[in-house]
């Protein structure tokens, strides 16, 4: 285990101190205030009005955001390769809202893995999951969740979706006005994402990241129209990383799976990134939605 100390894993580039606290070999992180950066996106589970009416307290503060916290507390726990290498694999479990407080936990395993998990003030866990570096896990919190999900029986909103539905050549970008927006509220602001020198470019934050992998769900997901979703897990593994701002790439995806629960259709489906010039893979993305039968008319 690193102690952490320098810039990159010990102060954000604001200059607020990431102080990471040893409890016995959990490590913690510090207790943040993540912002609702999508509270504006009327019709939204993101808008406070459309949650609301879909039941919950409020707009939520989405998944990718939460992904936010991790990266010090990986590298302190799994070491400086995580952010070339390094996978998190997380489950969402209770939502969170504007500027609610949250803390980010790693317990490394014998095995050399981490588990993590977020809780919220009440001690609720937020996300739970797992944490790796090097070789992509294939025991991943998301990948042994999938062996064990139940075919649907009866989709309406994803009706027009089949398992291994595949998209290719996808262009995706992470463009520098958007990555500003996002270090604009971000959590914990490292320098990597301003300054080129420790990759010899920008690095994208892990929100930004993962929407450049969601670049496969506009074609992929064509069909499906007229829903409020929301994130129920996501798994970014990083294969040749990291993803860098202003850096041209293409993805391709494929539907892995299609589930339901009483209130919800999901679909579970893959997204690898790789650098449009090299043809290189660079990362690779498991992102599980949970699309709301309240919000959709086929389920009046």
């Amino acid at each position: 285990m690193r102690t952490p100390g320098s810039r990159e894993d010990g102060v954000t580039n604001s200059g607020e101190a990431f102080a990471i606290e040893d409890r016995a070999g959990v490590l913690a992180g510090p207790v943040r205030r993540p912002t609702n950066a999508s509270k504006t996106a009327v019709g939204s589970i993101h808008d406070d009005a459309t949650a609301q009416r879909l039941g919950f307290r409020g707009g939520t503060v989405a998944g990718n955001i939460h992904f936010e916290q991790f990266p010090p507390l990986l590298e302190a726990a799994l070491g400086a390769d995580w952010a070339r290498t390094g996978s998190l694999s997380l489950y969402f479990l209770t939502p969170t809202t504007d500027g609610e407080p949250v803390q980010a936990f790693a317990h490394l395993q014998p095995d050399g893995r981490a588990k993590v998990w977020m809780d919220d003030a009440h001690g609720q866990k937020v996300c739970e999951g797992t944490a790796s570096v090097g070789a992509p896990d294939a025991r991943s919190a998301l990948r042994e969740r999938l062996l064990t999900v139940r075919p649907a029986e009866d989709l309406r909103v994803l009706a027009g979706i089949s398992v291994g539905d595949s998209v290719d050549d996808v262009s995706a970008r992470v463009d520098s006005a958007r990555g500003a927006s996002r270090l604009a509220v971000i959590t914990e602001d490292l320098a990597r994402y301003h300054d080129p020198a420790a990759f010899g470019a920008r690095v994208a934050p892990p929100a930004t990241a993962i929407d450049a992998l969601r670049a496969v769900e506009i074609p992929l997901f064509a069909k499906v129209q007229g829903f409020v979703g929301m994130f129920g897990a996501i798994e970014l593994q990083m294969l040749d990383g990291p993803i860098f701002t202003d850096h041209d790439y293409l993805a391709r995806g494929r539907v892995l799976a299609l589930s339901e629960s009483p209130k919800t259709e999901i679909v579970w489906y893959e997204s690898i990134l790789h650098d449009a010039a090299d043809g290189r893979d660079v990362a690779r993305m498991i992102l599980m939605s949970r699309l709301l039968k309240a919000s959709s008319p086929l389920w009046a």
